[in-house]
C-alpha cells in the first residue's frame, strides 16, 4: 500500500511538473535567440466578415495605422519605414494568423505591435518585453482596440490576400476613379501600356 502511494505521488509529480519544464524551456530558447528563427504558434484560421461597411471600415484603419508605409496601398510590400515588408498578396498566412502578428508584431523584424498590452504579460507567443530583450517589436503608430485588429485583418482577407499584381481595377477600387496615380496602369480593353508604377515593385 506504501509503495502504491508512493508510486501514484511521483507520477502526481512528474505530470505537474512537465508544463512547467516545457515553459522555463521555451523562454530560455527564446532568450537565447532560438524563438526568432521559428515562426509563432498562431491560433486556428476563422473566417472573414466581409461587406462593404466592413471593407471601409478596414481600409481607414489600414491607412491610419500607417500599413501602407511599409506594405503599400497595394498591400504588394517592398521597402519602407519598417525595412522589406513582406506581400500581403501572396502572404500563405491565415486571418487569424495576420490577427496575431497585427496585435503582436514580429519579434526581431519591422513589424510593429498594435495591442497595447500586448507585451504586459504573456500574451504574446507567451513571452513578455523582459523575456524578449532588444528582440521586442516596435509600438505602432497607434494602439488598436481588439475590434479594429480583426477588421482590419478582414480587410488584408477579403481585399488583398491571394490577388496578383495590382491593375487598375484595384487602384481605383483604393483612390477612387480619376486618380492620377491610377493613370500608371493600364485600363481594360484600352491597349494603352500600364503595369506597376515605379517605385511600386
Amino acid at each position: 500500500m506504501e509503495r502504491d502511494r508512493a508510486a501514484r505521488h511521483r507520477k502526481r509529480t512528474a505530470y505537474a511538473a512537465a508544463p512547467l519544464a516545457a515553459c522555463v524551456a521555451a523562454v530560455a530558447c527564446a532568450v537565447g535567440g532560438a524563438f526568432l528563427l521559428a515562426p509563432p504558434a498562431f491560433a486556428q484560421e476563422g473566417g472573414p466578415r466581409a461587406g462593404p461597411a466592413a471593407g471601409a471600415a478596414g481600409k481607414k484603419i489600414y491607412q491610419e495605422a500607417n500599413c501602407v508605409g511599409c506594405h503599400r496601398w497595394h498591400g504588394g510590400g517592398g521597402g519602407g519605414y519598417g525595412g522589406a515588408a513582406l506581400s500581403l498578396r501572396s502572404t500563405a498566412l491565415t486571418r487569424e494568423q495576420i490577427v496575431e502578428v497585427v496585435r503582436c508584431g514580429r519579434p526581431n523584424t519591422g513589424m510593429p505591435y498594435f495591442e497595447r498590452d500586448a507585451y504586459a504579460a504573456d500574451g504574446c507567443y507567451g513571452l513578455t518585453k523582459q523575456d524578449l530583450g532588444d528582440a521586442v517589436p516596435g509600438a505602432g503608430v497607434r494602439f488598436l482596440r481588439p475590434r479594429e485588429i480583426e477588421t482590419v485583418a478582414d480587410y488584408v482577407v477579403a481585399e488583398i490576400k491571394g490577388k496578383g499584381d495590382p491593375d487598375h481595377a484595384d487602384c481605383t477600387a483604393y483612390f477612387g476613379e480619376g486618380s492620377r496615380v491610377c493613370q500608371q496602369y493600364q485600363r481594360p480593353g484600352s491597349g494603352e501600356a500600364g503595369g506597376r508604377p515605379p517605385g511600386e515593385r
